[in-house]
């Protein structure tokens, strides 16, 4: 299969609601050769994350707009327009190739019209942009209802959120205290010809100048090092983990930082982590193999405590909350695509119950460290601020960190070029037990 046809299927999916890139690509990365695979990835990526400035562009250069029954044509054009104004790929190659794939499609008629609207794109689509740059979707490639949502929640960082949600993420790595500190493994990597540098919050986090296979990581196999952001390294260290806690992890797919605590705290008596599809705790299983980590994993909506919990209180609790995951773009674009202004509020709710219904599995004097990686503070202080109003028993805590900025309850980290993700914490406290 063409690489450009493979993106375009996976961006189609994605544009008539029916999935996601990391639902949709696999199925079509199978279908390319190898050597095409990086290429589809990137068409697919890419575009989705240029999306909203290229579909404002489709629409100066198309006479009407595509129906409903043609998104995959319409995504073949955004592929087409991705590359000739992102991509080296020459542009007689890319008009050419993704006029060729409207055949696969089985639609010979968007030949004509994509040939027509790309070669126009390829003299006046410059000029066409500088002219629509004052717009500010067109400038920042952010859907509008989050470009404002961003500038009015933060009117001094919302060009630079954005700026950092465009730009490709680094490649992050959480050392494994059980066998190497961060500097021991710090000079593995140079032994390796491996360029890397500290993180500058997280204890354990190794930032990679490029990224590189995992697969030629020291000792990667062997659990000695796993990929993950630096900001959601932050919540071993927040958690304060002590040998012979019960130890909660919720919503904890793909289980990243069930991991990072088992690691942090070898004496741990117990650690339950719980999802709430049984196929996404698959991939936590195989992460605790390769870490040769052990969990109690249980496939529940933590909400129902009555179907899953045995009655014995937690001292420790992380709630890794569901958000709209508008800190973590620049690695999912197609959020751009698939999140809306009416999900907000929604996770919003969702997120408050979560917090009543984990809360009394919460033992007097134990800590629940709650996180998102949202950027909007409706996800975040503002669930905590009303969770407080409503829960006499529950107390913020400071959080022992200089990451991010202090928010009326706990902090929140904004995507950096070249640093970490957007992410939010707060920590609470149970001083007295919920009456009723």
């Amino acid at each position: 299969m063409n690489p450009r046809l493979a993106a375009a299927r996976a961006l189609a999916a994605v544009l008539s609601g029916k999935a996601s890139l990391n639902s949709s690509l696999p199925a079509q990365l199978d279908k390319v050769d190898e050597r095409d695979r990086g290429l589809t990835q990137d068409l697919a990526f890419g575009t989705a994350r240029w999306q909203p400035r290229l579909d404002l562009l489709a629409a100066q250069l198309l006479q009407k707009p595509f129906k409903a029954a043609d998104a995959d044509v319409q995504a073949l054009l955004l592929v087409g327009l991705y590359q000739l104004f992102y991509t080296r790929i020459p542009a007689h190659a890319a008009i050419g190739e993704t006029v060729g794939c409207a055949d696969k499609l089985k639609k010979p008629w968007a030949k004509g019209l994509l040939n027509a609207v790309l070669r126009r794109a390829q003299r006046e689509g410059e000029e066409l942009l500088v002219g629509m740059e004052r717009d500010p979707v067109v400038r920042t490639a952010h859907p509008r209802w989050l470009q404002k949502s961003l500038k009015a929640f933060w009117p001094e960082q919302w060009e630079a959120i954005c700026a950092a949600n465009n730009a490709h993420p680094p490649m992050i790595l959480r050392v494994n205290r059980r066998h190497h500190s961060r500097d021991a493994y710090l000079a593995l990597l140079a032994e390796a010809g491996i360029q890397a540098s500290a993180c500058q919050y997280s204890r354990d986090g190794i930032v990679l100048a490029e990224a590189c296979d995992v697969r030629g990581l020291p000792g990667f196999a062997d659990g000695w090092v796993s990929v993950q952001d630096e900001a959601a390294q932050l919540s071993a260290d927040l958690l304060e983990l002590a040998p012979g806690q019960r130890v909660l992890d919720a919503c904890c797919a793909p289980g990243g930082k069930t991991c990072h605590l088992l690691e942090a705290e070898p004496g741990l008596a117990h650690m339950v982590a719980i999802d709430l599809e049984a196929k996404r705790l698959a991939r936590v299983r195989e992460n605790l193999d390769r870490l040769k980590l052990d969990a109690e994993l249980i496939a529940c909506d933590a909400r129902d405590t009555a179907s899953w919990w045995d009655g014995k209180p937690f001292q420790r609790i992380l709630l890794d909350a569901p958000c709209s995951a508008t800190g973590v773009i620049r690695r999912h674009p197609d959020i751009k695509l698939t999140r809306q202004a009416e999900d907000i509020p929604a996770l919003a709710a969702l997120q408050g119950e979560l917090l009543d219904a984990l809360w009394p599995t919460l033992e007097v004097g134990g800590m629940l460290l709650y996180a998102t990686c949202s950027s909007l503070p409706t996800e975040n202080t503002e669930v905590i601020d009303a969770f407080l109003a409503r829960t006499p028993g529950a107390r913020e805590l400071d959080l022992a960190t200089e990451a991010g900025l202090r928010q009326p309850h706990g902090r929140q980290l904004l995507a950096q070029e070249g640093g970490h993700d957007g992410f939010y914490y707060a920590k609470l406290i149970k001083i007295a037990a919920s009456r009723g």
